[in-house]
Formats: structure tokens, C-alpha cells, sequence
């Protein structure tokens, strides 16, 4: 019976849009794949239940997946590496040759960079004169709501990387891109330090989900530089 429940759930999701089946059906469908001769329906129900929809269970420490009953270390680690697949499959559409002339240009391709991270990281694009991307570097990980950042190793990374010109990034996971006093200052001492060796920084792109601003676009590089 169970194999023929499972027969079942496959042929709808080859059939059907995902984006109309309920959460603990999707749930369910991830898990067959790691978790064999059990009630996979029952444990979906139970994440979602403990942690509250598709996204929190995705995003939960894997300490915590594995608390629920029903789940083991394999299948905790099979959630975990979803926005990981899914951020390496983003990037792998973006030409190697990008050319980062533009915020647009580089806010997209750092949305999609910094999917999946449930810490705040700080990313250093190095760029050649003619804003072709060198480099991409997670320089620093902090925590859910912080993170240190060493200027001395930004200038580091952009120098090893001979770059002309820099964009950094971080994230932030409240869901709000705005910048805050921290991160203006940051920006106004981080391009000091790389003017001083004769690095240009382009820009500071903040990630929000799937939203960013951008401190040039905004003028502040204008009206604080």
C-alpha cells in the first residue's frame, strides 16, 4: 500500500503544478527519497507542525529537523542542501564572463549568490577596469544578525585578485534591504582603505531575499565619498 501511495504522489507531481499542492504533500514528496518504509505523509505533517510552513522547516537548524520523529541525520541534511542545489543552479545560468557595469546587473546575480544562507555573510566581487568579475568571494559569515568585517582582508582579497574595482555585499535577513548607520559607515571606511591602494569601489549592493538596494544607484557615493 505504501508503495503504491508513493507511485501515486509521483505521478501527480510529474502531472501537476507544484504551486497548488499543499505544503505536507511537497514536504512529503522531498523525503521520499532518503526515507524508506515510513509514513513519509506523517512526518511532513509533523515539520510543518513544529516549525510552521515549508520555508522555516527548510531553514531550521538541522540539529533541531532531526529532533522531530521521523527524521535522521540523512534526511535532515537532505532539506538542508535544497537552497544550496538551488543556489548552485541559479548561478550556473550566469555567463562566467559577467560584466558588472551596472547595479541591476550585479544586485541580480548577488540575489541569486546569496540564496540559502540562513547567516549574514559578506560577499567581495572583484572586477578588472572594465568591470568583467574576476572573483567572487564569501569573505566573512557571521551570525543571523551580525556579522565582523575585516577591512585589511577586503583590501587582501581585491589585491590577490588584481581588481581595479570592487563591489561588497552582505545580507540581511530581517527581509528589510534598507542599509543601516553601521553599514554606511562601513562602506565610507572599507572605500577609504581601497582608494588608498588605488581600488575603486563601485558599489555597496544589500540583499534582502529576493530584493536589494544598491548605495551607488541611491546616490550615496555621490553626496558621502
Amino acid at each position: 500500500m505504501a508503495e503504491g501511495h508513493r507511485s501515486r504522489l509521483r505521478k501527480r507531481f510529474a502531472e501537476e503544478d507544484i504551486d497548488n499542492m499543499p505544503e505536507h504533500v511537497v514536504l512529503e514528496m522531498m523525503l521520499h527519497g532518503v526515507i524508506a518504509r515510513q509514513d513519509t505523509s506523517a512526518i511532513a505533517r509533523r515539520l510543518l507542525e513544529e516549525f510552521g510552513n515549508l520555508a522555516q522547516v527548510i531553514d531550521a537548524p538541522i540539529q533541531d529537523l532531526m529532533r522531530v520523529r521521523g527524521m535522521g541525520e540523512i534526511s535532515a541534511l537532505h532539506l538542508k542542501l535544497i537552497p544550496k542545489f538551488y543556489r548552485r543552479y541559479q548561478l550556473s545560468k550566469w555567463d562566467k564572463n559577467i560584466i558588472c557595469n551596472d547595479a541591476n546587473i550585479a544586485g541580480d546575480f548577488l540575489v541569486h549568490k546569496l540564496i540559502g544562507y540562513t547567516n549574514e555573510v559578506v560577499v567581495v566581487l572583484c572586477l578588472d577596469s572594465n568591470c568583467k568579475l574576476l572573483n567572487c568571494k564569501i569573505a566573512f559569515e557571521g551570525s543571523i544578525n551580525t556579522v565582523h568585517i575585516s577591512i585589511r582582508k577586503i583590501v587582501e582579497i581585491a589585491l590577490s585578485s588584481n581588481a581595479s574595482r570592487v563591489i561588497i555585499s552582505h545580507n540581511h535577513l530581517s527581509g528589510n534591504a534598507l542599509p543601516s548607520s553601521d553599514d554606511l559607515e562601513t562602506t565610507r571606511r572599507i572605500h577609504s582603505a581601497l582608494n588608498y591602494v588605488g581600488v575603486t569601489l563601485d558599489d555597496h549592493i544589500i540583499v534582502a531575499d529576493d530584493d536589494f538596494v544598491s548605495l551607488a544607484q541611491s546616490g550615496f557615493f555621490i553626496d558621502n565619498m
